[in-house]
């Protein structure tokens, strides 16, 4: 049986590794699977939201000015967007890299960029397929499962950590350029929720035993999976590295604009870019398409953006993340690990990855 929260006190003492430790928590999720039906369902919803908001955006723009914009995007400025998201893979893969450091799991910085870039492949080509991958390949060096899924789940939290510090810092030049009092109240209950959040982390080990007990021992969990990092020795290097993902993001779309002859300045680019980030993050679609037009349409407009250079510039954006996938692709068909890989085998760590209390 797995561990109270209140067991990881010991002496007086916030002891997270004592749970981390344990065989129950280590092997959760390995028979919480999702049932297929309803696995089929969740990808269906996520392929009819897609779908959906591309289908409203595209009948709400003229197809013709559409295809002239992608038609005659500077060729120049999208080989170097295409090669800034490539470059964008060694960051994260450096992210990644000191996360499972500081879970004490020790990976060569190559071997960490190749299951990276496999990844990306697969999260072209599969729903949650490239978090399967990622999982199955660490799982295959000897990792514990509760490390596996722990990597995973802390590279998202400091993802979107680091992203909710970059929109803080634009809130004085975005501030000025909302009309809309929802949309205003929205933006600010989200950074308000995220300023609490990591607060209650950070002080975690400060919480009285009691308190500790009260909250349900999923949460715990899930809090020491992601605190292990930001304690560990090179914290910092692990928060600027989340940040410049981001901001290699900004520049990407900073660059498509150059190529497109939109007039979208840098200070644009960073105030709003990174709510279309923000926005796509949701996991309510396939790889963000949709729902990351959507909010670019949205974002740009509130800087003078036409709707058709908006939409290309999100398109050209998605179309270089599918280049860098297909270069992952290439990374795959000569990976060691290809012939002992099996779809049935991935599928299904993606469904213990869902059902997974983290």
């Amino acid at each position: 049986m797995a561990r109270s929260p209140r067991s990881i006190w010991r002496d007086g003492r916030f002891r997270p590794d004592s749970l981390l430790d344990d065989p129950a928590v280590n092997d959760r999720g390995r028979n919480q699977t999702m049932k297929p039906p309803a696995k089929a369902l969740v990808t269906l919803v996520k392929f009819a939201v897609s779908i959906g908001i591309l289908v409203l955006l595209l009948r709400s723009q003229d197809l013709s000015s559409l295809k002239a914009d992608l038609l005659a995007v500077n060729l120049n400025m999208l080989a170097l967007a295409v090669l800034l998201l490539f470059a964008q893979t060694f960051i994260l893969c450096h992210r990644w890299i000191l996360i499972l450091r500081a879970m004490s799991v020790p990976l060569r910085w190559l071997a960490g960029w190749r299951i990276l870039i496999i990844s990306t492949f697969f999260n072209q080509v599969l729903p949650a397929g490239g978090d399967a991958v990622r999982i199955w390949m660490l799982r295959r060096n000897g990792v514990q499962w509760s490390q596996t899924i722990g990597s995973i789940v802390a590279d998202r939290f400091l993802a979107l950590l680091a992203l909710g510090l970059i929109v803080l810092a634009g809130m004085p030049f975005l501030l000025p350029r909302v009309r809309d009092n929802s949309l205003l109240f929205a933006i600010v209950t989200v950074l308000a929720a995220a300023c609490l959040g990591a607060i209650a982390l950070a002080t975690l080990d400060r919480w009285p035993p009691r308190l500790i007990a009260a909250v349900p021992a999923r949460i715990v969990q899930f809090a020491m999976l992601v605190r292990a990092p930001l304690l560990a020795e090179g914290r910092a290097m692990l928060i600027v590295s989340a940040i410049v993902v981001h901001l290699i993001t900004v520049a990407t779309c900073y660059v498509l604009a150059i190529g497109l002859e939109a007039p979208l300045t840098a200070l644009d680019a960073f105030v709003l870019v990174p709510l279309v980030i923000l926005s796509s993050a949701v996991p309510i679609s396939i790889g963000g398409w949709g729902v990351r037009e959507g909010a670019m349409v949205a974002a740009l407009g509130l800087a003078g953006i036409a709707s058709d250079k908006a939409l290309a510039i999100s398109v050209l954006l998605g179309l270089g993340g599918l280049i860098v996938g297909l270069f992952g692709g290439l990374v795959w068909l000569i990976a060691p690990e290809r012939t002992g890989f099996s779809p049935e085998e991935a599928r299904a760590i993606a469904e213990r990855t869902d059902a997974a209390p983290v």
